[in-house]
């Protein structure tokens, strides 16, 4: 064997050591480390994104609809790194492409996640947006969503496998969500009257019955299966519930089944636990209703730092996975609440947050934000806090 050739041979083998190397020093996405930082690429990182929640659906319905080249374009122009992304349909109707051609609607996904690593945008997919689908999907109540055996969780784990394992090195993957605000129905005292809606023509069984009311024993179940399945895969991106924060009464609606106000210990111990390891964030969804707390009204910036305080308590970076104000009755009041949140998000240091809604045609009424409506002023304001806060990383 020659010098050259074995020069050669020793470059090929060490090119891809050293790579598999770099990668676990530095592995594609976000990482939390043990003290709960959000890190990328090693170092502490925050900044705000938004809500991209049709990226993937609207190819998904069409696949002449590549709109997310340029949604994603607008983003990296605006200086906003990452979205949040639904990575299934809404309605069981909408993932019959799923079930009946697998490969074309991992295709059509690929071209997003092509597309997000072209022009440097991170994706946080939202596996299973609305809780009823997959149940829904597969002929069972919602309660099996905690059962193991279940056909919903046998759908869950071969998404889920199917998702991290085909995506798992992309550097646009930044994190895994779960799905949307699950917390929130847990426990009602009127539960009857809000279980999921009924619309046969778009997949939903004809009836529902009180198997499909949920508890926050049976979400916080279904939460550690989903996140030991992504555990088996992905060790590790950010694991994010996508619950909103805890109701006003929700310990008391666990504990008494009634709407008194929690206090705010009880408020901290049900935000941990609607966050159960091996989740490694705390997920909340902030509007300015969110501030009637503890029999009185707190400030944004109160409440953001009562949940920061709570999210360093159990070791876990906090995620404002949406907020934002609506501007359909007062857009004027609807600028000075928005400018109030992103001051407060700033402050506090919340690590990651996401305005919603960006190019979401069916809120064009009261939230969707896009660069050539009334609301593009929005997009400006997060670009700027994002510079500020880029400055005092």
């Amino acid at each position: 064997m020659n010098i050259r050739f074995s020069i050669l041979l020793l470059i090929a083998i060490a090119l891809p050591m050293c790579k598999t190397a770099a990668m676990a020093v530095n592995p594609p996405g976000l990482t939390i480390a043990p003290d709960g930082t959000v890190l990328r690429a090693g170092k502490p990182y925050r900044a705000i994104g938004v809500n991209y929640v049709s990226a993937f659906t609207r190819v998904l319905n069409n696949p002449k609809d590549t709109s997310y080249n340029a949604g994603f374009k607008v983003l990296k122009d605006k200086g906003i790194p990452y979205v949040r992304m639904w990575a299934m349909g809404y309605w069981p109707k909408d993932n019959n492409l799923y079930n009946t051609n697998r490969a074309e609607y991992f295709r059509r996904m690929d071209g997003v996640v092509k597309s997000a690593e072209k022009y440097g945008i991170g994706i946080i997919p939202s596996m299973f947006f609305c809780f009823s689908t997959v149940p829904d999907m597969v002929g069972e109540p919602m309660d099996q969503w905690a059962n193991p055996a279940s056909k919903t969780n046998a759908f869950m784990r071969t998404f889920v496998k199917e998702m991290v394992t085909r995506y798992g090195n992309s550097k646009a993957i930044w994190g895994w969500e779960f799905g949307n605000e699950i917390n929130l129905g847990a426990d009602l005292p009127n539960a009857s009257d809000w279980r999921p809606p009924i619309v046969p023509n778009l997949g939903t069984p004809k009836s529902r019955s009180a198997r499909d009311e949920v508890t926050h024993d049976i979400i916080r179940n279904t939460l550690r299966l989903f996140a030991t399945e992504i555990r088996k895969y992905d060790r590790t991106r950010p694991i994010i519930t996508g619950s909103s924060f805890p109701r006003q009464s929700a310990y008391h609606q666990m504990t008494e089944h009634n709407w008194k106000a929690d206090t705010e210990g009880q408020f901290a111990m049900m935000f941990r636990n609607d966050n159960p390891d091996p989740v490694n964030t705390l997920c909340g969804h902030f509007y300015m209703g969110e501030l009637d707390r503890f029999g009185r009204k707190l400030t944004v910036e109160e409440h953001l730092t009562l949940s920061m305080e709570a999210a360093r308590k159990a070791g876990k970076p906090l995620v404002v996975g949406e907020f934002g104000a609506s501007d359909s009755k007062n857009p004027e009041q609807a600028k000075k609440d928005f400018h109030e949140i992103i001051m407060a998000i700033e402050k506090v240091g919340v690590p990651l947050s996401m305005m919603w809604v960006y190019d979401f045609s069916p809120q064009d009424t009261d939230w969707n934000v896009t660069p050539a409506n009334a609301r593009s002023f929005i997009l400006d304001e997060i670009s700027e806090a994002n510079k500020r806060i880029e400055g005092k990383e």
